[in-house]
């Protein structure tokens, strides 16, 4: 192993620890006032916006593959990962410039930042996927981006409870079903729509939006691509122990 993997390793350990944790009395707190929220909200939009968001993340899913590069293979985990730094960086940028953009508008710019996020989201999502040497053709690598993206963007209860449907990746794979409607679209848009809820009505406001808005979506990249990052290294590790047991 060299230097560089083993200080990767480290960072990875710290990174399983933080998704292990038991959720905090704050977090649990804001869960139950979330839930109690959503109990308000009639159950024909709750399906709506399930359906919406499904619809739009298949359409990323479906598509992005068109225009995404093949996958880096026999390179090392340190170039990789100084590629994948750069690209992040690239969307991070992209995503702050277009927070900003919809931020000046108000409410009505800020409903067209929604599918404008999750498209670059999913989309840097098939970038550091490709990077790390795996084929997005495969319809259990886009789940394994979902549970990324839940990762990133979900309470510390569920995140725990993703977190272990990708330890041991190869195994798990293999139980998926074969129909990705089977996937639970309802937990995985409401989990995500209750973490940005705050931050992105604050960026509604007119004017005052714009920094709120890119600071907002530069945050959410960098989260989503950290998260990225280790949820690849957790698939290297166990390759290697597969291969070096």
């Amino acid at each position: 192993m060299t230097p560089y993997e083993e200080q990767m390793l480290l960072e990875l350990q710290l990174w399983q620890h933080e998704m292990m944790q038991e959720p905090s009395l704050a977090n649990r707190m804001a869960k139950k006032v979330q839930t109690k929220l959503n109990s308000y909200i009639p159950e024909k939009v709750h399906l709506a916006v399930t359906a919406t968001v499904k619809q739009m993340i298949r359409a990323v899913l479906f598509g992005a593959e068109k225009t995404t590069q093949p996958p880096f293979v026999h390179v090392t985990m340190e170039l990789k990962e100084k590629v994948v730094l750069d690209r992040i960086a690239f969307y991070k940028k992209a995503a702050a410039a277009e927070g900003g953009v919809t931020g000046v508008g108000g409410i009505l710019l800020g409903l067209a930042d929604f599918p404008l996020l999750l498209s670059l989201k999913l989309k840097m999502l098939f970038d550091i996927a490709t990077y790390y040497g795996y084929f997005v053709e495969d319809y259990r690598e886009r789940v394994y981006l979902l549970y990324i993206f839940q990762l990133a963007f979900s309470s510390q209860e569920q995140r725990k409870q993703v977190y272990l449907k990708m330890v041991n990746w190869e195994d798990q794979k293999h139980q998926l079903p074969t129909d990705i409607h089977q996937f639970d679209w309802r937990n995985f848009q409401q989990e995500y729509r209750d973490y940005i809820d705050i931050p992105k009505l604050a960026q509604m406001i007119p004017v005052i939006g714009a920094p709120i808005g890119a600071v907002v979506n530069y945050r959410l990249l960098q989260k989503l691509g950290t998260t990225a990052m280790n949820a690849y290294r957790l698939r290297w590790h166990d390759e290697e122990k597969l291969l070096n047991p």
